[in-house]
């Protein structure tokens, strides 16, 4: 077992030095693309790459194939300060349905929330979508920049952090879990499951007042990362896809999305809140972190909250309950309990 794990640790950072060993190449050529479109004071946030397999011909070759994606910081003389999502394919394995998708999502939920002008924004607004072709790495690449503004408060990861979570008072922890709820219940009115609900994925988009008195009753968050969104009444994808920290029982049993396994991550999100950490936890050295964690989800008991975060034990219990038949029925029913607290 110790020599497994040695091999896995040994593997992870021949990944990590060859990723880095690649942006070093492809960050620069990127740079120059978005500086030609005006862009300046370019900040690189975040590089991936991602492998697929795709089946070529008749006789269904299978060749892997991979794309880097990104997140950027920018500014940019007509829509200010941005922050830029982008996916970086070659020609030859062109495939940017990830990034497509999710500006479709997005462009959908802006759409709608223009016909509904009295709503408040729950997702960020597209600015615009940029395609530019690029030599990288050797050969024909095309970039496709999806720009959005730039939240300066961060998501509420970072207000979740050792350093940042003393500040937090009971009632911004409240406020905090309130408007998560209203997000998610939006999203789902929309017709919309987010499939990935956690706490980097929501952006501040005002700043705390001090000291926790005078939090606005209106929403200050907003929701990001549709790239596994799906409509309610027709979700495709059976597999696991998530993050598994936050991925409900059903989903590691084969089943597909739905609003209860939304509501599941939601659970766990909002005990994120209110204990600074996840329920459920795997050892970093696990030598099989997906059967871990499907483990943990699947039988590990819901937590006890200690006595001062009591009044919200009862809505712990129905977000993170194992058989989806004694779940909540929909976010409404949370924010329902959630003005009872």
């Amino acid at each position: 077992m110790k020599n497994q794990t040695m091999q896995n640790s040994a593997s992870n950072r021949l990944i990590i030095q060859a990723l880095q060993t690649q942006a070093q190449q492809l960050l620069p050529l990127i740079t120059q693309a978005l500086s030609a479109l005006q862009y300046s004071e370019i900040v690189h946030q975040r590089i991936a790459q991602q492998n697929a397999l795709k089946t070529r011909g008749a006789e269904t070759k299978t060749t892997a194939t991979s794309c880097y994606q990104g997140l950027t910081r920018a500014k940019h003389p007509q829509f200010g300060s941005v922050m830029i999502k982008w996916q970086l394919n070659a020609f030859e394995n062109h495939d940017l349905s990830g990034l497509t998708h999710e500006y479709d999502v997005l462009k959908s939920l802006n759409a709608l929330l223009q016909n509904q002008s009295a709503q408040k924004a729950f997702v960020p607004s597209v600015l615009t979508c940029e395609k530019i072709s690029i030599q990288a790495m050797g050969q024909s690449q095309q970039l496709m920049a999806l720009v959005m503004p730039y939240y300066s408060n961060g998501n509420l990861a970072k207000q979740l952090t050792n350093q940042n979570r003393p500040s937090l008072t009971d009632n911004h922890k409240h406020h905090f879990i309130k408007q998560a709820a209203h997000l998610v219940a939006e999203l789902h009115h929309a017709g919309c499951l987010h499939n990935d609900i956690k706490p980097s994925n929501i952006l501040l988009n005002a700043a705390l007042e001090s000291g926790g008195h005078n939090i606005s009753e209106t929403s200050d968050l907003v929701m990001i990362d549709f790239a596994l969104a799906e409509t309610i009444h027709q979700p495709i994808n059976s597999n696991p896809a998530g993050t598994p920290a936050y991925l409900a029982p059903e989903r590691w049993q084969g089943q597909r999305a739905t609003i209860k396994s939304d509501i599941y991550a939601f659970g766990i999100m909002m005990v994120e809140i209110l204990m600074g950490e996840r329920p459920f936890q795997i050892a970093t050295e696990s030598i099989d972190p997906m059967i871990d964690w499907a483990t943990q989800h699947c039988q590990k008991p819901v937590p006890k909250l200690p006595l001062k975060y009591s009044g919200y034990q009862c809505i712990v219990d129905k977000t993170l309950a194992k058989r989806v038949e004694r779940r909540y029925q929909s976010m409404g029913d949370i924010l329902l309990d959630l003005g009872k607290v």
